[in-house]
C-alpha cells in the first residue's frame, strides 16, 4: 500500500467515524483530520463569545467574527492522536460536551461558517495521504477522493453508544436526552441548504449497527487495498 491516496468517510452522528479514521490512519500512517471537530471548536467560540443565547445563534456577530477564528490539528506524543486548538488554545475536551453538542448543526448549517473551513479542509488533502471524516467530505470537500465511505448506524444503536460513551468519561446525561439530540442532528444535518449530508453516489456504504470495530475496520482496510491494486471498492456483504 504505497500509493498515498484521501480516504473520505461520512455519516451521521455517533456512528464511529472518528474511531474507524483514526484506526485507519494508524494502519496506513496517514493524517487524520476531524472536520466535526472544526465546527465543534466554531460551535465552543460562539458559545465563549455570548453568540448563542437561550437557543439562539447571533448569526451577524459570529460571521463579523469568523476572521478571528483559527481551528488547527496539532499532534500529542504522548496520547498519539491529533487535538483539536481553537486559536493556539487546545480545546480537545471542551468542544466534546453536550452543549457543544446541542448547538453544533446549527452552527454547522451557517453557510459563511462551511465556506471557511472547506476551504481550509479541501487545502489539508492536496498533498493526498489524509483521512478526513465529516457530513460531506466525499460530495463537497474531496468530490475526487479515491475511496470514499458512508457510515450509518441504527438510530437506537447510535443513542446507545453514544450514551455508554458519555457515561464511562463521567459526564452525566440521560439515554433519552442523548436519543432526542442525534434526532435533533440528523434532521439538520440531512435538510440544510449547504453541505448537507448526503451520500456521494460511488461511496461504499457501511451500516455498522451490528458489526464489531475489528469487523468494520477489516472491511474498510480491505476497500483501500482494492483501490491502490487499482480495483473497485466492493460493498460490505450482506448477513441474511
Amino acid at each position: 500500500m504505497n500509493k498515498k491516496i484521501n480516504i473520505a468517510i461520512d455519516g451521521y452522528s455517533s456512528c464511529g467515524k472518528s474511531t474507524l479514521a483514526k484506526a485507519l490512519s494508524r494502519e496506513l500512517h496517514y493524517a487524520y483530520v476531524d472536520s466535526g471537530a472544526m465546527y465543534c471548536a466554531v460551535t465552543l467560540f460562539a458559545l465563549r463569545s455570548g453568540f448563542i443565547q437561550e437557543g439562539k445563534v447571533d448569526e451577524d456577530a459570529l460571521i463579523s467574527s469568523l476572521p478571528n477564528v483559527y481551528v488547527s490539528f496539532r499532534y500529542n506524543p504522548d496520547l498519539q492522536v491529533s487535538e483539536t486548538h481553537l486559536n493556539t488554545q487546545n480545546v480537545e475536551a471542551e468542544i466534546r460536551n453536550p452543549e457543544v453538542a446541542r448547538y453544533v448543526s446549527v452552527i454547522a448549517a451557517i453557510p459563511a461558517v462551511r465556506s471557511k473551513l472547506v476551504k481550509l479542509q479541501k487545502r489539508m488533502g492536496e498533498s493526498g495521504g489524509v483521512i478526513m471524516d465529516g457530513r460531506d467530505i466525499g460530495t463537497v470537500v474531496w468530490p475526487d477522493a479515491e475511496l470514499k465511505l458512508f457510515m450509518t448506524a441504527e438510530t437506537e444503536v447510535r443513542a446507545k453508544r453514544r450514551y455508554e460513551e458519555m457515561i464511562s468519561q463521567g459526564v452525566s446525561v440521560s439515554y433519552n436526552e442523548i436519543l432526542s439530540n442525534i434526532e435533533h442532528r440528523d434532521t439538520i444535518d440531512s435538510s440544510r441548504e449547504v453541505g448537507p449530508l448526503k451520500m456521494a453516489e460511488d461511496a461504499v456504504i457501511i451500516d455498522n449497527s451490528a458489526l464489531t470495530l475489528d469487523e468494520q475496520f477489516q472491511f474498510a482496510l480491505n476497500q483501500v487495498r482494492k483501490v491502490n491494486a487499482g480495483q473497485k471498492a466492493a460493498p460490505l456483504p450482506s448477513r441474511d
